[in-house]
């Protein structure tokens, strides 16, 4: 009995935990859809989806879909363990050269989500004696990735270069009182990592990746660019990092946004990615990516070298997009990508919003703290190649009609 008083006691508290979620409009919770991409039927209505990650439009396309068949004939449907155990397959290793050829590195190492390839990088590179230079706005994963290799963190405010160039002199003069050079240290104690997205997810905008890797070859630090919203769109699929002609130490990447199917990785050179394998938790104690994930992912690595046009087309379409949101009345900053935030402010009213416009038949998920900071709730859309000429008019009118009309 003192036992079920307890249990029940807590259940209260998680409840009321709850009911404030619910009280602030920051509650979330799972609609089940039939399809997924940027257009698909539910109900016999259409849906014009401007929440999905499959830019590139390949998570149905015929030549993943027979790679992925294929997988599954030869070689079942998971890897049915860790990758250090026996779960090391072919196909992991095919994908792995392929993501490095993609990305301009020596080598590549798969992962079975984004966030844990984010994770197992910096919980490696990274340790108490360390220092992690973070900008404001980088993804959650970056953070808790940063957070759990205990080493001091530093955040530098949002694509503020000066900033961070202040922060890393002042860690470097501190060094100088206690007799090491104030720019390059050979401790192997004190390591220095500078972490950035390259596309931000919810902004849309470009880290200034020329004058980060300036400062990190300046400041003897680390640079490790995650391109998850970049890979495939860019630099001919291999990222804004390579367009720009810079190479970090290391990449991440998923392979479940323009590569239309499901996992992370690393690219980096031989001795980042075997510290990895040796160090990154997130790796060592996970079942690796299934086969079918693999091979979709593969085969989308080869259409987007075979078909390069994939990534300018997209970038054309959010242009248009941009211009046709802007004739209708509605309020868009000039932007280089295929996000497109639509600025609200109040979490409620975006909730309202995106409720209205589901109802219209177009899916644009409202997102608010802590996502994003306190007083920033917006609508986050994202083109991708199933919306055509007429899908993107279609939109503007729809989001016009709710948004202005």
């Amino acid at each position: 009995m003192k036992y079920s008083m307890k249990s029940t006691n807590s259940r209260h508290r998680y409840e009321s935990e709850l009911e404030k979620i619910r009280q602030a409009s920051r509650w979330r919770f799972l609609r089940a859809w039939d399809g997924a991409g940027g257009v698909f039927t539910q109900g016999g209505t259409c849906y014009l989806n401007f929440s999905s990650n499959d830019y590139l439009n390949l998570s149905g396309d015929p030549a993943l879909k027979a790679a992925v068949v294929d997988a599954v004939a030869e070689q079942g449907c998971g890897a049915t363990a860790s990758r250090l155990m026996s779960g090391n397959l072919t196909i992991h290793e095919a994908l792995e050269r392929a993501l490095a050829d993609l990305t301009g590195q020596e080598g590549a190492l798969v992962f079975p989500s984004g966030y844990q390839a984010n994770v197992g990088v910096l919980t490696s590179l990274a340790g108490p004696d360390d220092m992690i230079f973070s900008d404001a706005l980088n993804h959650a994963s970056i953070i808790d990735g940063a957070r759990l290799s205990k080493a001091s963190i530093q955040v530098y405010r949002h694509n503020d270069v000066a900033h961070l160039e202040s922060l890393l002199r002042s860690i470097g003069l501190r060094r100088a009182v206690a007799g090491v050079s104030p720019v390059h240290s050979s401790s192997p104690a004190q390591h220095r990592i500078i972490v950035t997205d390259s596309v931000f997810s919810m902004d849309g905008d470009l880290a200034p990746l020329k004058e980060l890797a300036a400062l990190a070859a300046r400041y003897d630090a680390v640079l490790v660019v995650d391109e998850a919203h970049a890979i495939g769109i860019w630099g001919e699929g291999g990222g804004l990092c390579r367009h720009l002609g810079i190479r970090p130490d290391v990449t991440i990447g998923t392979l479940g946004k323009a590569l239309g199917s499901g996992g992370g990785f690393a690219a980096c050179d031989g001795p980042y990615r075997d510290l990895l394998i040796n160090r990154a938790r997130s790796f060592i104690y996970s079942t690796g990516v299934s086969p079918m994930n693999a091979a979709a992912a593969l085969a989308a690595v080869e259409a987007i070298v075979s078909r390069k046009s994939l990534g300018p087309t997209l970038l054309r379409r959010a242009r248009q997009f941009q211009s046709m949101l802007a004739d209708h009345g509605i309020d868009v900053a000039p932007g280089e990508t295929q996000i497109i935030p639509i600025a609200v402010g109040d979490d409620a009213q975006v909730m309202t919003l995106a409720k209205s416009l589901l109802e219209a038949g177009l899916i644009a998920t409202g997102i608010r703290p802590p996502t994003v900071p306190e007083g920033t709730a917006r609508l986050r859309l994202s083109v991708t190649l199933a919306h055509d000429d007429t899908t993107l008019e279609k939109a503007a009118g729809i989001l016009a009609r709710v948004l202005v009309e």
